[in-house]
């Protein structure tokens, strides 16, 4: 009698739940790294590349708090807006006069993020933003067209900063009316000199989207990438939260 093969069943993928998503850059680097990922954002994301929820991150995420729903999911990544904060405004704002118009839901997202008692990953560029810089990642970690530095608060979980290697130089683009040229796109705003929407996605490794916006807000996936494999390695050596 001939027995049927047996049925090989594909291992199970933790999920993980991504606030303010934006287009997807995050989330990549997390799937490539092993989890299944749900985004929320307030606003349409038709390019973003998972299942995608249209709603507000932070009334979403107490929903599911509220109603267990969040014991689905292995960890909690959060992007909070802060623009009012970041190194790249702060310093036009100010001299502009202007401030104070920007959100700054880093405090809230904490909040929440602990109630879940989940691990979690709060994300912010450089800037005055309140978070604990647990972990700081560059482009040229990663051999990106970017510099891009974004800190990361690591909640119930930990991951070992690698070597800030020196840049290989400048950013190319008008700085005070002077041009100057360099390894690296500015993957922001749309001034002289900023790259075609072609470059950014190759510095920036995202070729999903092809909406500027989209791209200048993201983090490259190589840097989320990163996070969920140190993240995947302790859950399988037993000491994740």
């Amino acid at each position: 009698m001939t027995h049927p093969a047996p049925v090989r069943r594909r291992p199970t993928r933790p999920r993980l739940l991504d606030l303010f998503c934006c287009a997807g850059g995050a989330a990549t680097g997390y799937h490539r790294a092993g989890f299944d990922v749900d985004g929320i954002d307030h606003t349409d994301r038709p390019n973003y590349p998972f299942t995608f929820t249209r709603a507000d991150a932070l009334e979403g995420l107490a929903h599911l708090i509220a109603t267990g729903h969040i014991h689905r999911y292995a960890m909690v990544h959060a992007s909070p807006p802060c623009q009012g904060k970041c190194s790249l405004t702060v310093g036009t704002n100010n001299s502009r006069g202007w401030g104070g118009d920007h959100e700054d839901l880093v405090a809230d997202t904490r909040t929440l993020l602990d109630a879940t008692g989940l691990p979690y990953v709060i994300e912010q560029p450089n800037g005055q933003a309140e978070i604990r810089k647990d972990l700081t990642l560059c482009g040229e970690m990663f051999g990106l067209g970017v510099i891009r530095h974004r800190n990361f608060e690591l909640g119930r979980c930990t991951v070992a900063q690698p070597v800030h290697v020196q840049h290989r130089g400048r950013v190319r683009g008008y700085r005070h009316g002077m041009f100057y040229d360099g390894p690296y796109v500015a993957a922001y705003g749309n001034g002289g000199g900023k790259p075609t929407v072609a470059e950014l996605q190759t510095a920036m490794g995202i070729t999903w989207t092809d909406v500027r916006e989209e791209l200048t807000e993201a983090i490259p996936p190589a840097y989320t990438h990163f996070i969920g494999r140190a993240f995947l390695a302790q859950i399988r050596a037993g000491v994740a939260a």
